[in-house]
């Protein structure tokens, strides 16, 4: 199994992107289509917003309904295939439809062409908490960058990912990003809810952000070859990759990457195991394939 075919799992990572707190609208226009082709050598995946018109890329839909609904992966319980059914989307927003309105949108596609029907639940699952570590945080904040932080609404913006076997690199916009690949994790202007949502995409349960820290920081994280594999794996499997047994089986029953925990309380970090009640989302029932352009 290659590291190309498993790296497909940390592609997908672009999950509640946006907020809104408005009615809920709907696209002037949208055409779904399945995504074409297998596992190719380069895979992009991600969302464009160009002016009124979205784009997205090779998402599957469970991670329609987490931009949707602004869930993670493990808030949202369903048939296995929605996390490997995956669908390209060009749609258009209304006149008066903002960016910020997009995650509205999507609930409203998705109820009205695949039928999403749900319920809620609070369940208590096994986590991570990510809190500063006893001796305290030993990273500073990268200064405010206002060409940054003041973007135009209006301007193009890109959250997508691509990956080779060379590893793997993903644009969260704003100036952020991740690249995982030579046994090495690294983030540039990554807040800490961004760190906890790209870091359980790696491990074996959600990772929670208790550290109340608000900035964003630039980080650099070594990893052995046997966790970096293992990450790979585990990616891969979150994401609705389908691997053969001999290759699960590397990481079935094996403990959590020392080599990651390390990393992080050398930066003044810690992951801590407990348990924690979380929001679900469980899918009574859902079309595989959606009603008609």
């Amino acid at each position: 199994m290659s590291i190309r075919n498993i790296s497909l799992g940390i592609l997908l990572s672009v999950t509640a992107l946006f907020g809104q707190n408005a009615p809920r609208p709907a696209f002037d226009v949208a055409s779904i289509r399945p995504s074409t082709g297998g596992l190719p050598q380069g895979v992009m995946a991600g969302v464009r917003l160009d002016g009124a018109q979205v784009r997205t890329a090779y998402l599957s839909l469970k991670d329609y309904i987490g931009m949707a609904y602004r869930l993670k992966p493990y808030q949202i319980s369903g048939p296995d295939w929605m996390g490997t059914e995956r669908f390209d989307v060009a749609a258009t927003l209304p006149d008066t439809g903002l960016p910020a309105q997009v995650p509205a949108m999507l609930q409203t596609l998705l109820e009205e062409r695949f039928q999403l029907k749900f319920h809620r639940e609070s369940k208590d699952l096994p986590v991570y908490v990510l809190e500063i570590a006893p001796g305290g945080l030993k990273m500073t904040a990268v200064p405010l960058d206002p060409e940054l932080e003041n973007v135009d609404a209006k301007a193009p913006q890109e959250f997508s990912g691509g990956g080779s076997n060379q590893g793997v690199s993903i644009n969260l916009g704003r100036g952020s990003s991740i690249t995982f690949g030579n046994n090495k994790f690294e983030g540039k202007r990554l807040t800490m809810d961004g760190l906890s949502s790209t870091l359980e995409r790696f491990l074996d349960r959600p990772v929670v952000d208790k550290t109340a820290l608000t900035g964003n920081y630039d980080l650099s994280l070594d990893l052995t070859a046997e966790d970096y594999r293992a990450m790979l794996i585990r990616s891969a499997v979150v994401a609705g990759v389908v691997l053969p047994p001999d290759v699960l089986r590397l990481v079935d029953g094996s403990s959590a990457p020392a080599s990651l925990f390390d990393a992080l309380e050398k930066l003044g970090l810690k992951l801590v195991a407990r348990k924690a009640p979380l929001d679900v989302l469980v899918v009574d029932k859902i079309l595989k394939t959606p009603t008609e352009n």
